[in-house]
């Protein structure tokens, strides 16, 4: 008996150490997404038991209306042909009213005919007696307005007349004036001729008195001229003689009116005294200046330059090394972005065959390679079937998928623990949202994704689903249901 319970408790034992967490926790799974499909399939088998009970409802409903329409057509036959015996006799009737009727026609239609030509004839008297009225008014008019005119050009002509006398008067007396006027005219003339022959001869006496003055204004200012030159030449004489004077005061300090006869001399000539002046002044400005603070300038200013020399060296080690570091941090960054680049591109690539199929290409390349860090870069995507230029060319699914591709692209790169799409699916037909269903699916296990949808799919592909609502208006309502907590009893109770 102890041997048997020894070896009871090594069986417990061993049974105890199996873990079988892993099958329950599979077991568990598979009963969710059984639940998930068994939920979905429910939806679509409500939505067709609906399409069915609705076309059940519109078969009745136009099954009654044929059956209204057949009693109605029936009973319009009968009314019909009662009708059609009630139009026989008003027929036969009709016929013999119509020859009634087309005799009286007749003579009504002879009756307006010359009812017509009369009111024909009237209306041309009637214009005839229009049109004399208004020519005798016309005529009229007319003979009043010239009998007007005629009294007031006799008016006219009888004041003309005045006139006409009053400035015959007149010009006669001007004639008489202008007759005195002209020969006073001619006296004047003669008077005119005398003075004009004295006027010139004092013109040209002027003239020449003129002449006589201009030429002693001129020599008169050739000598003021000249008297002006030796003025300036006295004056530069005086300056100079004040500068030579300053000078030798400044240089030799001897004043000029200290030089004497003695001081001068005369035996030498003047040529050999200009040179020996000229040598003594070129030894003189070859001595220069004399600055007795240029030591202490020199020691300030080699001070400052040892200091901005200094300065300088330093500037120069810093340039070095910044450039060194500059260099270092490009090809570091250019490093680690053309490795992110790559695993990227891997990424889209695999993303985005997962989404489409394994024939559809997709890249994306870099348009300046030498300088990865400032280059752009362009997306390709092309569907199988497809060849298009750009991304411009692909339809809405396209774009949507191939973003989503992208996305992933950059979330594989580093995933992040929360992801929110805001009714992304809104443009994909159902094959489409399947394929973005099952790559949700897959990335969720490394994070959570929160997906704002209105698609009956994309719905009973989660694993918790909540449902706004709004209880009253203006005050919004939430309502969770959490697929994870079903288990499979629960999945086939929902089944019955």
């Amino acid at each position: 008996m102890q041997s048997k319970v020894h070896q009871t408790q090594s069986q417990l034992t061993a049974l105890q150490a199996v873990d079988i967490s892993g099958q329950l926790q599979a077991l568990r799974t598979q009963a969710v997404n059984l639940m998930q499909s068994w939920a979905e399939i429910n939806s679509r088998l409500n939505h067709v038991s609906e399409r069915i009970e609705d076309c059940i409802r519109r078969k009745e409903k136009n099954i009654e209306s044929l059956r209204d329409i057949e009693s109605r057509v029936q009973a319009t036959s009968v009314d019909l042909e009662e009708k059609r015996a009630k139009y026989k006799d008003y027929a036969q009737s009709m016929e013999q009213s119509e020859e009634q009727y087309q005799n009286i026609q007749r003579q009504l239609n002879e009756a307006e005919t010359a009812a017509n030509e009369l009111k024909l004839q009237e209306i041309h008297m009637a214009n005839k007696l229009e049109s004399l009225g208004r020519e005798l008014k016309y005529h009229t008019d007319q003979d009043h307005q010239i009998s007007q005119a005629r009294d007031l050009h006799t008016q006219q002509i009888g004041t003309e007349s005045g006139e006409l006398e009053s400035m015959l008067t007149k010009a006669a007396e001007m004639t008489e004036s202008l007759q005195v006027q002209y020969q006073e005219k001619k006296n004047k003339e003669a008077h005119l001729t005398e003075v004009e022959q004295g006027y010139y001869q004092q013109r040209n006496e002027i003239s020449h008195s003129d002449e006589k003055i201009k030429a002693v204004e001129k020599q008169k200012n050739t000598l003021q001229y000249q008297i002006n030159e030796l003025k300036d030449q006295h004056n530069n004489l005086k300056f100079r003689l004040i500068a030579i004077s300053e000078r030798m005061e400044v240089e030799f300090g001897v004043r000029l009116e200290d030089i004497t006869a003695e001081h001068l001399n005369e035996d030498m000539p003047l040529d050999e005294l200009e040179t020996k002046v000229q040598r003594l002044r070129n030894r003189l400005e070859n001595y220069g200046e004399i600055n007795p603070m240029a030591i202490e300038a020199h020691e300030e200013i080699k001070v400052r330059f040892d200091n901005i020399n200094l300065q300088r060296q330093d500037i120069l080690s810093a340039k070095d090394s910044l450039m060194s570091t500059i260099t270092e941090i490009e090809e570091s960054a250019t490093g680690q972005f053309l490795e992110s680049f790559d695993k990227v591109r891997e990424n889209f690539i695999e993303v985005f065959r997962s989404l489409f199929t394994d024939d559809d290409t997709c890249d994306l390349i870099l348009l300046n390679p030498d300088d990865p860090l400032e280059s752009e870069i362009d997306i390709i995507a092309k569907p199988k079937g497809k060849r298009p230029k750009s991304l411009s060319q692909l339809s809405g699914g396209e774009k949507t998928l191939t973003a989503i591709a992208l996305l992933f692209a950059l979330y594989l790169m580093k995933p992040a623990p929360f992801c929110v799409f805001d009714e992304v699916d809104a443009p994909l037909d159902d094959a489409n949202i399947q394929k973005f269903n099952r790559i949700i699916k897959k990335f969720s296990s490394q994070s959570q994704f929160i997906i704002v949808t209105h698609n009956k799919t994309t719905m009973a592909a989660v694993d918790t689903i909540y449902g706004v609502y709004m209880e009253e208006q203006g005050v919004s309502g939430l309502s969770q249901v959490d697929f994870r907590e079903f288990d499979e009893t629960d999945v086939l109770a929902l089944q019955n």
